[in-house]
């Protein structure tokens, strides 16, 4: 008889071994940075693949802000918002992000992945119809099977296809009906029609949910432009230099998420540090200051690639081996831009992801064009 350990073992060198056989095997490797600088397997290299496009991550008022928090409240929440993990800090975010965001309320989650989940699994309920962009993130990809399992149905739309995403909300068989959709997508760097959403939208009275997790170089306009219900999922891991991911939406909604999100019930309550941080970087971002390092970022997505709307710049190969090969040219040159490859993005679409933020420098804007150029 075979033991039953003896079948996971099996099972579990199989799997890997397949991901291995692919070409597909991967696994972290200690970048010892503050800011876009720092050592990568023993290198000095510059990053073209961090998320911190403002470079909020190392600014000092943010760092004080995290380091007071821990001071005052400690290193951890110690229990989920619903028991006693709720500190005035969370309620002082929340309160920020519905100011930045334009919307009446907003929630904290513990990450982006987990606010897209706690979403789509609250509102996708049985006779709701749930359209996706084919593009959308993991996070949105894992949301809407949630909201299958809860009875809802699902239809997926090709990238940015406003005519075929007519042709589905215009299917009988609905009660209500949600269209989600990123703002700028992950890794082409591409933008949604937003004035066409919306006007679909309200065409066939459709909730509009968009991920404004990319969204560093536009924003949703304020809300009472149309009669539209737009609900806003957003990260404080990218331009907010910190953790966490919230909700913004009219208070209707926020007040069911609070009472029916499993991954915001059933959690610990972000760090006081985290909060803290986030609360001090939207107050950055909503300034002075701010508006100067959002138009920093604009000036370098203009100087390397014209036109373009967001900070993610593909540069698409391919196939598997000539991403690798190109990602390992730069890196000898002392520029870290990743490969980006299946099952990330589609087999046959193998890409460099370049990553700009505003605290790269102009020379380091020069050397990577020059290392591009090389290529």
């Amino acid at each position: 008889m075979t033991n039953k350990n003896d079948q996971w073992s099996h099972w579990l060198t199989s799997q890997t071994d397949s991901i291995r056989a692919a070409g597909q095997w991967r696994q972290p490797v200690a970048f010892d940075a503050v800011g876009p600088t720092g050592t990568f397997n023993g290198k000095l290299v510059t990053s073209f693949a961090s998320n911190d496009y403002l470079g909020l991550t190392h600014h000092p008022v943010v760092s004080a802000a995290a380091q007071a928090a821990i001071g005052r409240w400690g290193t951890g929440s110690g229990a989920s918002r619903l028991i006693v993990g709720s500190r005035p800090l969370h309620h002082d975010l929340e309160d920020a992000i519905a100011t930045w965001r334009h919307t009446e309320s907003a929630m904290l989650f513990p990450t982006g992945f987990a606010a897209n989940l706690g979403l789509l699994s609250c509102l996708g309920s049985p006779g709701v119809r749930i359209h996706s962009d084919e593009l959308n993130h993991a996070s949105i990809i894992d949301g809407c099977r949630m909201a299958r399992m809860n009875g809802a149905m699902l239809s997926i739309y090709r990238h940015r296809d406003l005519q075929q995403l007519e042709v589905h909300l215009a299917e009988p068989g609905a009660d209500r009906q949600i269209v989600v959709t990123d703002s700028v997508f992950s890794m082409d760097g591409d933008v949604i029609d937003f004035a066409a959403l919306v006007a679909l939208c309200e065409r066939y009275d459709a909730l509009l949910i968009l991920d404004e997790a990319h969204g560093v170089l536009q924003s949703v306009p304020v809300a009472g432009s149309s009669d539209v219900t737009i609900v806003q999922v957003g990260t404080l891991s990218k331009s907010v230099g910190s953790l966490g991911g919230f909700v913004a939406a009219p208070t209707s909604i926020i007040e069911l998420l609070v009472n029916r999100a499993r991954s915001y019930i059933f959690t610990t309550a972000p760090s006081p540090a985290d909060t803290a941080a986030a609360l001090a970087a939207i107050e950055i971002i909503t300034s002075d200051e701010g508006a100067a390092l959002i138009s920093r970022l604009r000036q370098l997505v203009e100087r390397v690639k014209p036109g373009h709307h967001s900070p993610i710049i593909p540069i698409v190969l391919g196939d598997e081996q000539s991403a690798l090969n190109a990602a390992r040219s730069l890196l000898e040159k002392g520029i870290l831009v990743p490969a980006i490859r299946p099952p990330t993005v589609p087999v046959g679409s193998s890409r460099l992801r370049v990553a700009l933020s505003a605290a790269h420098t102009d020379e380091q804007i020069e050397a990577l064009l020059k290392a591009l150029h090389e290529l």
